[in-house]
């Protein structure tokens, strides 16, 4: 990993189809950025990765691998971190499972996931795993806060070529069905540290007897963190799931639960749990013993549920029984069967919901139809967002894509800020009792009277991000000129904390005037009044709405959110260029493997090299790169101007044709340019064999689609099939080498 590290540019590994994207993409980019004597080197985060570098004690010299994602994590804090980030897989239990189990099968002595351990071992074991799973490597990586939108020619692109948006009729069934108390916007509690409370906290579970059981010790709590409790009432989570089922039924639409089951790997799995066993409670109640015997654990999904009693015809005909007595069930694959509640990591809020809102207020049933469905989102914090976009949409009709603005982003994220921070302190009650957070100085800070099963939590937001969040915010604004909008509620507890730095801030700066605080319902229904008049708008969130508004938004402006330009300006000085959204990469997979067409576009890859190259040069005074840089830009105008991106269907250009006319493009602009004579001297005859060798290269790359592709693996596909697969064109290959 040294070398690694010690490249100019770190263009990670990942997994699905952004990682099938590199096989290709990847070539391109050492060729032409070795003429600026720049190295890149490829840390390995992918899923795979982390799991191998975490046990390696249990395998073979040649299988082990460092940890790459820690030694990123360092590299971050450093002024001369360079780091493309492509999306990773943010891993529920059921992706965990299935890839230990592959790698297993490759001969990796990796030892099973204990889903429920007993011995310390186990225990041992599961607490490495847990480490892995869910939301493992964002937080590590972002020590910075950070600025998303869409770039200009991204945005002009879909303006021209406006993608398909569908009907919405005031007359719509569809809602967002959330609980009205008991949840974590009703129990949160915050506090900002003071002097005397900083230092290590702990949190403890005090029994109705009196006994206290240490839930986490030496946590460290700094001065001027704001720190959050809360949590949620399992009943009252029970009682409004039974009930959001009869009301879809009532209402003739379709039951969807939407959550974010990979990011709050320890809460939302649980929610999705109290789901699945809500759409099942009778089975649960009559069949709970022998499914405890079965090993069913409802927070792994339907999916795993019905592979384990498929064979016990008296739970399968039940099963049946109960699915004709419910509504229609949101279908992530009707095809295949897979519902909304087969998988916890199948349904993603910030990619599902934008894609019923841009659908017309739709989904799809098992039979495969279209129809207005009851969108059921527990937790009220940010619910809001996406009632008020169906109330906005039933109103007013789907969004002009043609002149609609845009809305960017100013995200505070930075060292694990917000829920997305929470894993390592959220809990699931084991008895009745009370839980607590105890500062250093012994003052009780937080305290929630729990019943066995709530689920509480909490999380912090350090005061430095916080402050360079608000700068950064201030920066985007001054920039701009765009309205800007500090998305927090007064009445929420945790944002009234951070209203309280970020209003004295902004009158310090003299700046007050240029910025409005809103809730985000309200913030939601001016920014979509904003963009529907044609003008631009930035929103400043907090770390979900980050997530959650950086779909939303470009899905309804762009068609896709896997094209934002994503910069976290990192706060000691280095730069951290995110790639776009992974959330329909494993879709892709399956039809490359199938049909051998990869439809994944690398926009982001492309906006990413470009600002990376244009960072280098600034931090490195390497004029070559920022030469690059710019070429690397007017190659992205050409992809889009020439609509050169990749198509859905099988026989159509892919992936790779895009590539192909990426480089092209590239040489093209680095051979007109005058800055660099030198540059202009070694890619001339590139650009002329691309131009040249078009005919050949793309009917090669055309014979390499329509039959399956075997590339050895999902989590941890072969490196050599990858490569033949992904670069089928000879001619091409020849020239980059």
């Amino acid at each position: 990993m040294a070398d690694q590290l010690n490249a100019d540019i770190l263009y990670t590994i990942v997994d699905e189809a952004p990682e099938l994207a590199s096989a290709s993409f990847l070539p391109i980019i050492r060729k032409f950025v070795s003429a600026a004597d720049i190295t890149v080197g490829t840390p390995d985060i992918s899923l795979a990765g982390r799991i191998i570098a975490t046990f390696p004690e249990n395998l073979t010299d040649e299988q082990r691998q460092s940890d790459d994602l820690a030694a990123l994590g360092e590299l971050v804090k450093t002024p001369g971190a360079n780091v493309i980030k492509l999306p990773n897989i943010s891993a529920s239990v059921p992706q965990l499972v299935a890839a230990v189990t592959e790698l297993q099968e490759k001969g990796y002595n990796i030892p099973s996931y204990p889903e429920e351990p007993s011995t310390d071992e186990e225990k041992a074991i599961r607490a490495r795993f847990d480490a892995i799973k869910g939301s493992a490597v964002n937080p590590v990586l972002r020590e910075g806060n950070s600025d998303r939108r869409a770039a200009k020619a991204v945005k002009n692109y879909a303006q021209n070529n406006p993608h398909s948006m569908g009907a919405w009729e005031s007359t719509s069934k569809t809602k967002v069905s959330s609980m009205p108390g008991n949840d974590f916007y009703a129990n949160e509690v915050s506090a900002t540290i003071s002097a005397d409370q900083a230092g290590d906290a702990k949190i403890e579970f005090v029994a109705k007897d009196g006994s206290v059981t240490v839930l986490k010790d030496g946590w460290p709590l700094e001065e001027g963190t704001v720190a959050d409790a809360t949590f949620m009432s399992a009943k009252a989570l029970g009682a409004f799931l039974a009930g959001a089922i009869e009301d879809t039924k009532a209402d003739g639409t379709m039951f969807s639960l939407h959550m974010k089951a990979t990011m709050m790997k320890v809460s939302d799995p649980i929610i999705f749990g109290h789901a699945v066993k809500a759409w099942l409670a009778p089975v649960f109640e009559k069949f709970g013993v022998e499914l405890d015997a079965l090993g069913v654990n409802p927070n792994s999904g339907m999916g795993d549920l019905l592979d384990r009693v498929a064979d016990n015809a008296d739970i399968m005909a039940a099963i049946e029984a109960v699915t004709a007595d419910r509504p229609a069930m949101y279908m992530v694959d009707s095809d295949k069967g897979i519902t909304n509640l087969h998988v916890p990591s199948d349904v993603i809020i910030d990619a599902s919901m934008p894609a019923v809102i841009r659908a017309g207020g739709k989904g799809w049933d098992a039979a495969g139809n279209k129809g207005d469905t009851n969108c059921v989102i527990p937790d009220r914090c940010y619910a809001t967002i996406y009632d008020e976009s169906i109330n906005f949409f039933k109103a007013n009709g789907a969004l002009d894509v043609t002149t609609a603005g845009s809305v960017a982003n100013v995200g505070l994220m930075a060292q694990k800020a917000e829920e997305y921070g929470s894993h390592p302190t959220t809990f699931e009650a084991p008895a009745d009792g009370t839980i607590r957070i105890v500062t250093a100085n012994g003052e009780t800070l937080h305290s929630h009277d729990v019943e066995t099963g709530d689920i509480w939590r909490s999380c912090t937001a350090k005061k430095a991000p916080i402050e360079n969040w608000i700068e950064l915010a201030m920066d985007r604004q001054r920039l701009t000129g765009s309205e800007a909008i500090f998305w927090l509620d007064a009445n929420r507890a945790h944002d009234a904390q951070l209203i309280a730095y970020v209003k004295p801030a902004l009158e310090a700066a003299g700046v007050a005037d240029k910025f409005q605080i809103m809730a985000p319902r309200e913030a939601t229904a001016q920014s979509l009044k904003t963009i529907t008049a044609g003008n631009d708008s930035i929103a400043i969130t907090g770390n979900v709405l980050r997530d959650y508004l950086t779909d939303l938004f470009p899905i309804l402006e762009l068609g896709t959110s896997a094209k934002m330009l994503s910069i976290v300006k990192l706060m000691k000085g280095g730069g951290l260029f995110e790639t776009g959204a992974g959330g329909s990469a494993p879709k892709h997979v399956q039809q490359l493997v199938e049909e051998n067409h990869l439809r994944w576009d690398s926009m982001g890859e492309f906006c990413a090299l470009g600002e990376s190259l244009n960072f280098l040069a600034d931090s490195k005074g390497n004029a070559k790169a920022g030469v690059l840089g710019v070429a690397a830009e007017a190659a992205t105008q050409g992809i889009l101007d020439d609509n050169r991106s990749p198509s859905r269907k099988v026989g159509q250009p892919d992936n790779r044709d895009s590539h192909y006319w990426f480089a092209r493009y590239w040489a093209e602009a680095l051979a007109a340019q005058s800055d660099d004579a030198d540059l202009a001297a070694e890619f001339a005859p590139v650009a002329k064999a691309l131009a040249d060798g078009e005919e050949a290269i793309l009917a090669e790359l055309a014979a390499a689609q329509g039959p399956a592709a075997d590339i050895a693996g999902y989590y941890r596909p072969s490196v050599e099939l990858k490569a033949k697969v992904m670069r089928p064109s000879a001619t091409l290959n020849a020239i980059i080498g």
